[in-house]
């Protein structure tokens, strides 16, 4: 048997087919798959170690994971036959040799996602499960304004998913804002030291609320001050969430 080694995987997904990162008894999921392609090319029971669980529906353009194996195959070779056994939605874009000490999870040092918005009035056949359309014109610089409160330390508690159980809900945010691209697309993109479950899409739910003049720009702060989740906007769907890279 050969050295054991820990490979670090860069990972692209599509996420409209399954329930999220994390393996589930009874759902289709990343994790599961990965690791059902990493035994059939190695022979061994793998886990795979992902940098943060996506929700269902959520997308990837570059999740990080990593994994222990004591198989010789080249970097090369793991690539591509995990590229052959993977379904298509599911894409390894990088293998490499990682530190013996590194953790896809604990190691990770930051992460930035991106949500993408479809802002016109017909719907796009192409955006389908790529971003969440509104059809009603929002106003871009009451969203942007309201962004702004978002940098720098914060307590988040009002924008976590609930039952998650996290008892530190203080998250360091280094960028936040709206851009305007092509095709009538806004997209939202935050970068922070670690992310509540739900924080993201909460966040841009509130926020489609300003865009809608239901609220006004400072209520974003508000609720980074008094942490009442009952006051935050509803949820925004998972299809137009990316993870767009982890930094270590």
């Amino acid at each position: 048997m050969g050295a054991r080694r820990n490979l670090k995987l860069t990972l692209e997904y599509n996420g409209t087919r399954y329930h999220g990162w994390q393996r589930q008894k009874n759902a289709p999921t990343i994790q599961a798959a990965v690791e059902e392609a990493l035994a059939r090319l190695t022979g061994e029971t793998i886990r795979v170690i992902g940098s943060g669980r996506t929700d269902a529906g959520v997308h990837a353009r570059a999740q990080v994971a990593n994994f222990h194996t004591f198989s010789p195959l080249p970097l090369s070779a793991f690539q591509n036959g995990l590229n052959s056994l993977l379904p298509l939605d599911i894409a390894v874009l990088k293998v490499q040799e990682a530190d013996r000490d590194f953790h896809a999870r604990k190691s990770a040092r930051a992460k930035t996602y991106e949500y993408r918005i479809l802002n016109r009035p017909v719907r796009s056949p192409l955006q389908m499960g790529q971003s969440w359309w509104i059809s009603r014109p929002l106003d871009f610089k009451a969203m942007q304004a309201a962004a702004q409160a978002l940098l720098g330390e914060h307590n988040f508690a009002a924008f976590q998913a609930s039952g998650s159980g996290i008892k530190n809900p203080v998250r360091l945010v280094t960028r936040a804002g709206w851009s305007q691209a092509p095709g009538d697309l806004l997209i939202f993109t935050i970068t922070a030291t670690g992310f509540l479950r739900g924080m993201v899409r909460s966040l841009v739910g509130t926020m489609v609320e300003i865009g809608r003049g239901k609220q006004p720009p400072g209520e974003l702060a508000e609720l980074l001050r008094t942490g009442e989740r009952r006051r935050a906007g509803p949820t925004a769907p998972p299809q137009g969430l990316f993870l767009v890279e982890v930094l270590y």
